[in-house]
């Protein structure tokens, strides 16, 4: 018995492992990239003489195609995985994801190629969102169906913790180039190097999903009924409901954040990095413990809890960040809090998702309800900002943004729904 179980806890520790890191590779490159906006819209899309808010406009709109590629990935590729199984889905979307990223670093840019090069960058990053909308639902299906009786939401909440290790170690990069290299050296070649790190974590990373064994509800799922598709369709469109205020506050302040500060607020590169990795850290801190109390007390009241924090305090974050007279010291705590606040969400969302789909739609389920929320309002949550603070000249839009979209969450995570959450 005593062997039995350790090769189960053993299989269960290799599904975490094998299950997240992927998530850690994708949202290292989508924070390197939402970091470097302003590098890569000079780089990419600002032939000389342009302008420098319309490159960066052009830069969040390849940064939001990607996005809305996710949802093609995540049908793609999790039919793919309901079908033959999550293990060799997983194994082809890495080596995908590493691929296309490793190729940004080495791309020749506008001032070599011409309009050709901002054509290149958009199209890998068509195909990061490919590989990207097949990792969440194979990933999550991975660590939920390994996990143990009443720990789904301790184990789901790894894939979003290691989005937040992913993020602060793009955020790390950034910040360690912009402190050893000079502006220009990191604007000539400094920014590539955070994209070709990527081919051997992605190579690391296909070891250890080659040595993952296919998860024991996807073996034993012979007996389950398909669910009509409407019910499917249902449970995908609630799901991207409860998630919305998830993906639009968690990127508006873990991933926009830098280059919004820079804009707007004309905060120096190092000043915006030291704030979205302070943000970043209060995210990553309550992630797992989110997860965990999910499972004691159900995932609907934690996430709540999260989507009516960003509700009522968005907008007076914006007005703290805007106030001369604050100290580093408050403005410091403010984002930590903010990141904080949208850890409460992130930490149960997982597990939550994979309750709403049985075994035999799960992986496309879970997968298109995270990408079309995804796609939406973090891929386009970029370009909405910028756009709308020029136009307007409204400095406040980015906590409108994320008010907005945690409230209709709130009606969504209170609407009846399918699956066991609370």
């Amino acid at each position: 018995m005593s062997v039995i179980y350790q090769e189960r806890r053993g299989d269960r520790r290799r599904a975490l492992v094998a299950g997240s890191v992927g998530n850690l590779i994708e949202w290292y490159e989508f924070g390197v990239y939402g970091y470097f906006a302003t590098v890569i819209a000079a780089r990419f899309f600002t032939p000389e003489g342009g302008s420098e808010i319309e490159g960066l406009v052009k830069t969040y709109a390849s940064f939001a195609l990607a996005f809305f590629f996710r949802p093609v990935g995540a049908a793609l590729f999790g039919r793919l995985g309901d079908r033959i199984g999550r293990r060799p889905v997983l194994v082809l979307v890495i080596s995908l994801m590493t691929v296309a990223t490793a190729l940004i670093g080495a791309l020749p840019t506008y001032a070599q190629v011409g309009a050709l090069a901002p054509w290149l960058l958009t199209f890998l990053r068509v195909l990061q969102g490919l590989s990207a909308g097949g990792e969440f639902g194979g990933a999550v299906s991975v660590m939920t169906e390994f996990a143990p009786p009443g720990r789904r939401g301790l184990y789901g909440s790894w894939q979003s913790f290691t989005v937040a290790l992913g993020l602060l170690a793009g955020a790390g990069a950034a910040a360690l180039l912009a402190t050893v290299l000079t502006p220009g050296q990191l604007s000539a070649w400094g920014w590539r190097l955070p994209f070709l790190l990527t081919l051997p974590l992605g190579l690391g990373a296909l070891w250890l999903r080659l040595r993952l064994d296919e998860t024991p509800a996807f073996r034993q799922q012979c007996e389950e009924v398909t669910p009509p598709a409407g019910e499917v369709v249902r449970a995908i469109v609630l799901g991207a409901g409860r998630i919305m205020g998830w993906a639009a506050a968690g990127y508006t302040f873990l991933v926009v954040l830098p280059s919004y500060l820079q804009s707007s607020l004309d905060a120096s590169f190092q000043q915006a990095l030291v704030a979205t990795v302070l943000a970043n850290l209060g995210f990553a801190v309550t992630i797992v413990p989110a997860g965990y109390l999910s499972d004691r007390v159900g995932r609907r009241a934690v996430m709540l809890t999260g989507a009516v924090l960003v509700v009522v305090l968005a907008v007076p974050l914006l007005d703290l960040l805007q106030d001369t007279g604050a100290s580093n010291a408050a403005k410091g705590a403010a984002v930590l809090g903010a990141g904080a606040v949208v850890g409460l969400m992130a930490g149960p969302g997982p597990a939550m998702l994979s309750e709403m789909f049985p075994t035999r739609v799960r992986y496309t389920g879970l997968g298109l309800a995270y990408a079309l929320s995804n796609a939406v309002f973090s891929g386009c949550a970029g370009l909405i900002i910028t756009e709308t603070v020029e136009r307007t000249g409204n400095v406040d839009v980015p906590a409108y943004y994320a008010a907005a979209t945690c409230a209709v969450s709130v009606l969504a995570l209170l609407a009846p729904g399918t699956g066991r959450a609370r």
